[in-house]
């Protein structure tokens, strides 16, 4: 970093973590978009994002962290500034793609206000997933079978802008991630009649970034809620991607691993 960080913080515990590490960063948070760290941030809106760009410039800000869940907020047209109407055909344009295309576009367009747009793994790298994470049993041949069928459809379905995240269960797909989220897709799981499991197996759940994702804004996280999910869901395990997925909360997603005595396991895709 080379100067004062702002950290945008949306939704989820990443921002918290964020600003434990970094207490002296500037903290944003904006209209419509749920954030923890509410009371202790500045708030704009989007539709004048000229003021948070000369916010972030008074603050003498150089680097910016997009941290959390970041939903697309309605926006009022009516009230955009000089500086929003300027970008508004880009964003609308973007906005038909999926987030990947949106969020390029965000990065291109504080980029070119000179700020730089980080990762949070850059910021606080003991996040990341390492190399030789595992916890738990040893995966069955069955669960790696069912783990290379994930990475298959995961592979798949990047091109397509979809989710980070699958659950597969003897051979067959019990359920993607898309917008709504993992929590989404592990209670779907959950409520899967036995009967689509074939022989009963009891399935994993792989998580990983989206080939060619760029991985300063929406990297896959996994915490102790998605243990405790994947676990009531009737699961053996989780696998997520080396060095491509961040662990939040690590020693408490530990221990509910084992607690719901599940494996845990970090593999390059």
């Amino acid at each position: 970093m080379a100067g004062r960080l702002a950290i945008i913080a949306c939704a989820g515990e990443l921002p918290v973590l964020l600003h434990k590490a970094h207490p002296g960063a500037m903290v944003i948070t904006l209209e419509g978009i749920e954030s923890d760290l509410a009371p202790v941030s500045q708030r704009f809106r989007l539709e004048e994002i000229g003021v948070l760009f000369e916010a972030m410039k008074t603050e003498r800000v150089t680097d910016v962290i997009f941290a959390g869940a970041l939903t697309r907020p309605a926006l009022n047209p009516t009230a955009f500034d000089s500086q929003m109407m300027a970008i508004a055909p880009r964003l609308m344009k973007a906005m038909t793609l999926g987030d990947d295309g949106l969020l390029r576009m965000v990065i291109e367009v504080f980029e070119e206000q000179g700020f730089a747009v980080i990762g949070a793994h850059e910021v606080v790298p003991q996040l990341l997933a390492e190399p030789g994470l595992a916890l738990g049993g040893d995966p069955s041949e069955t669960d790696e079978a069912v783990f290379a069928r994930a990475v298959q459809i995961l592979r798949g379905i990047a091109p397509l802008d979809i989710g980070q995240g699958c659950v597969v269960a003897g051979g067959q797909c019990l359920g993607i991630e898309t917008v709504q989220g993992t929590d989404a897709l592990l209670r779907f799981v959950a409520e899967t009649p036995a009967r689509y499991r074939l022989g009963r197996v009891q399935g994993v759940y792989v998580k990983a970034a989206k080939t060619g994702q760029d991985l300063r804004m929406d990297m896959p996280a996994i915490g102790p809620t998605t243990v405790r999910a994947v676990a009531a869901a009737g699961l053996s395990g989780i696998v997520v991607e080396t060095d491509r997925v961040l662990i939040l909360d690590r020693y408490a997603t530990l221990q509910a691993a084992k607690e719901a005595k599940i494996f845990l396991r970090a593999r390059t895709l």
